[in-house]
């Protein structure tokens, strides 16, 4: 039978759930025309390789193992430029989504009742009852009314992580894409040249069925950065406004420490700077690796504290002239909050190239 249809299931830690999740599918879809392309951000419970196991058995089954890359956006469209099938879906891999809609969605974009086709919490019928709390359903509406503004198509939900299309349709637009977060949907429509013609199916989105729920307080930022990227990324790269942003809080570490030392303690200026330095040099480290360099975060004490040494070491230049050209300024008797600043930014291009080069491994 001619293959119809990949479904896409980006993984992290989710081996318990792959082999109850291909059975559900099998079930929906019938024994042929369909694959299912497991793409594992190198999970550390042996997603990658249960997977293998399965398509051993399973010749609908292939796997992606992806090692030092890690987002769920970019996993989706790896997965869907790996496929020769006319058409993909995106789905999570935690049971959440019902493969039972699979066959009315395939069915739609076939017959070009619509172009994309999305499963929805919030249209009749559906239901939202897997989301983790009260608090979360509605930051995830409020996220929905701001999403339809960017997307430029009239959907219930704009955020929703399973959704069909044509793979063409996906491919082309792959390279418009800002491939950052968790909205791969929400990326797909704005980077549509025109709005695409959309019809939702009811979800009843459910719990999850086995492990633990990969989204935490940095999502929440994940959509702020789509805006941006789709507002602003072509003017100022994403990454950088980032790390930027993050040096902007740095700024106000260093600021609050230096005047507690100086203007509080009594401390003479140069060793207060070089405290102050090095205390926004640490926080600035562990905000990058929670957010800037959320797809490449390093986890473990061992792997933090090998990274936080390797910033710092990255920054050593950049400090030796932060301080140096701080201290000069202070003692031609420039105030040294202004002192201070004309540091921060001399220093500030070290600290981004060298970081993202040799902590984070980003060329």
């Amino acid at each position: 039978m001619t293959l119809r249809l990949a479904i896409v299931l980006p993984t992290l830690d989710e081996r318990e759930n792959i082999a109850p999740l291909l059975t559900r599918i099998a079930e929906a879809m019938g024994p042929e025309g369909w694959e299912a392309i497991v793409v594992d951000d190198a999970s550390a419970d042996g997603t990658a390789d249960e997977a293998r196991r399965l398509a051993r058995n399973d010749l609908r089954v292939r796997v992606i193992e992806r090692i030092g890359r890690r987002g769920l956006a970019s996993a989706a469209i790896e997965g869907i430029c790996a496929t020769a099938a006319p058409f993909v879906a995106v789905m999570d891999a935690d049971h959440q989504h019902d493969p039972a809609l699979l066959p009315a969605m395939l069915a739609a974009l076939e017959s070009g009742a619509c172009e994309v086709a999305v499963a929805s919490r919030y249209v009749a019928g559906a239901s939202a009852e897997g989301l983790a709390s009260t608090r979360r359903e509605r930051g995830s509406r409020l996220a929905v009314r701001l999403a339809r503004r960017l997307a430029g198509v009239d959907l219930s939900d704009p955020m929703s992580g399973y959704f069909a299309l044509r793979t063409d349709t996906a491919r082309a637009l792959a390279p418009r894409m800002s491939q950052i977060g968790f909205k791969v949907l929400l990326d797909l429509l704005a980077s549509a040249p025109r709005p695409l013609r959309v019809r939702e199916f009811p979800l009843h989105f459910a719990e999850r069925r086995s492990g633990v729920s990969k989204l935490d307080r940095a999502v929440a930022f994940d959509f702020l950065v789509g805006l941006y990227d789709k507002t602003f990324g072509s003017v100022v790269p994403t990454r950088f406004a980032l790390f930027g942003t993050v040096g902007g809080l740095g700024v106000l570490v260093h600021l609050a420490v230096l005047a507690a030392l100086y203007r509080v303690g009594g401390a003479a200026f140069i060793p207060a700077q070089a405290l102050a330095t090095f205390a926004a040099m640490t926080f600035n480290f562990w905000f990058n690796n929670w957010l800037t360099y959320r797809d490449r975060r390093l986890r473990g004490v061992r792997a933090l504290l090998r990274g936080w040494a390797g910033f710092c070491a990255a920054c050593a230049v950049g400090a030796v002239a932060n301080v140096a050209v701080a201290g000069l300024l202070e003692g031609y008797g420039l105030h040294w909050l202004l002192a201070a600043g004309a540091g921060i930014l001399v220093g500030a291009v070290w600290n981004y190239a060298l970081s993202s080069r040799f902590v984070w491994k980003r060329r």
